[in-house]
C-alpha cells in the first residue's frame, strides 16, 4: 500500500492507541449557534442536534461584493476567552474538487485588521486521491506570517462521522481528529501577539475555492454532483463567553481557564503522543517550519529537527512527494471564506 491510499492498519493502531472518548457535552443547534450565510442552504435536524450545510448552483454563483465563491456556513452565537471547540463532521461524497469545508475560531470580523484564527480546512477531493486538509494559526492579524500544515487522512471522511477538535487555552492549541492529536503549539513568549488571545467564535462553512483549493485551481467545482453537502453533529462549546468589546474582564473565565487546563483533551497521554509521532511521520506533507522561502528564520515555536529537516525541500514540502507551484494572494477582510495566503499543491 502506498502513502497515498487509506491505511487502514495505521487507522487500528491510532484508536486503540487513542481508545475512549472525551468528557464533553454537545449542546442542540439553537443554544449555541446562528446561520451565517446561506441560510436556505442550511438544513437543521428534527432534533436540533445535527446540522447539513449545502452547496449547489444557486450559491456557488461568484459574489462581486466579497469577491469570493459563496456557500452557507454557521457560527457559534458568541465568543470565547479560550475553549475547547468540537464536532462530529461527514464530509461531501464522490466528486468535490475545489469545494472547501472549514470549521474553524476566529474574530475576523471585530477585529479586521489584527485577527486571531485557527483552522481546520478540508480541500476537496479526486476520486481515488487521499483526502488532504490542513491546520493553520494565525495571531493578531499576522496572516503573513500563517502557522500552516497540510496533510493526508488516513480515511475517508465522506463515508462516516469523524470529530475534529480544536483545544486553545492560554498557553497551548492542540488540534485533534477524534482522540488523536495531530498538531499541538506551546505559547513562548518570543512568539508575542502571534499567539491567538483575542475571544473567538466558532465557525464552519462550505464554499467554492475552485480558484485553488484543488491541485492549486486545476480540478475545478462540478455542479452535476451537486448539491454537496457537509454534516456536522455533536457540537461542543465548551469555555468562558466574552465580549471583547468590554472594558472589564470577566474574572469568572479564570476559573473556566483552569479547567480547561486540567481537562482530558488538554494534556496529551503518551500513548496519544505516540499516536501523534506517528501521524506526522506519515501523513504530513507540508510544514510551514522547514520552509525557509517563506521564513528563512523559523519561527520561534518552531523545534527544528535536523535529521527531521532533511525529508523536506526547501519550501517546506517533503522531498519525495511531487513538486508542485506556490503562489500567494492578500487575504479578504471576510469571515465567510478564507482566502488567506495559501494554494493547494500541483499533481499529476
Amino acid at each position: 500500500m502506498d502513502k497515498f491510499s487509506y491505511s487502514v492498519s495505521f487507522f487500528l493502531v491510532l484508536h486503540v492507541l487513542c481508545a475512549g472518548a472525551f468528557d464533553v457535552s454537545p449542546i442542540p443547534f439553537r443554544k449555541g449557534f446562528t446561520n451565517l450565510f446561506g441560510e436556505s442552504n442550511i438544513v437543521r435536524a428534527a432534533d436540533d442536534r445535527s446540522v447539513q450545510l449545502h452547496l449547489n448552483q444557486f450559491t456557488g454563483t461568484f459574489d462581486f461584493i466579497y469577491n469570493l465563491y459563496a456557500g452557507s456556513g454557521f457560527k457559534s452565537s458568541d465568543l470565547y476567552n479560550h475553549g475547547f471547540f468540537s464536532a462530529k463532521i461527514k464530509l461531501p461524497s464522490d466528486y468535490t474538487a475545489g469545494i472547501v469545508v472549514a470549521f474553524y475560531t476566529t474574530n475576523g470580523d471585530i477585529f479586521r485588521k489584527n485577527h486571531d484564527e485557527l483552522d481546520f480546512e478540508f480541500l476537496g477531493n479526486i476520486r481515488g486521491k487521499a483526502w488532504r486538509f490542513q491546520t493553520n494559526m494565525y495571531g493578531n492579524g499576522s496572516t503573513d506570517r500563517g502557522r500552516e500544515e497540510r496533510y493526508y487522512l488516513w480515511f475517508d471522511p465522506s463515508k462516516e462521522f469523524h470529530r475534529y477538535s480544536i483545544l486553545w487555552t492560554t498557553n497551548k492549541i492542540i488540534f485533534y481528529i477524534d482522540n488523536v492529536p495531530i498538531r499541538e503549539m506551546i505559547r513562548s513568549e518570543a512568539m508575542g501577539a502571534d499567539f491567538p488571545s483575542k475571544p473567538m467564535g466558532l465557525y464552519a462553512t462550505i464554499w467554492d475555492g475552485s480558484d485553488w483549493a484543488t491541485s492549486g485551481g486545476k480540478y475545478r467545482a462540478n455542479y452535476k454532483y451537486a448539491p454537496f453537502v457537509a454534516e456536522f453533529t455533536d457540537l461542543v462549546l465548551h469555555g468562558c463567553t466574552s465580549d471583547p468589546l468590554e472594558e472589564v474582564i470577566d474574572t469568572g473565565c479564570d476559573e473556566k481557564d483552569s479547567q480547561l487546563a486540567t481537562a482530558d483533551y488538554a494534556n496529551i497521554t503518551r500513548k496519544q503522543r505516540l499516536a501523534m509521532k506517528r501521524f506526522r511521520s506519515k501523513y504530513v506533507y507540508y510544514s510551514y517550519c522547514y520552509d525557509t522561502v517563506r521564513y528563512p528564520v523559523p519561527p520561534p515555536e518552531c523545534e527544528v529537527d535536523p535529521a527531521e529537516m532533511r525529508r523536506y525541500k526547501g519550501n517546506g514540502r517533503l522531498k519525495f512527494d511531487k513538486f508542485h507551484r506556490r503562489t500567494y494572494r492578500r487575504r479578504g477582510e471576510t469571515f465567510k471564506a478564507k482566502r488567506y495566503d495559501q494554494n493547494e499543491d500541483d499533481e499529476d
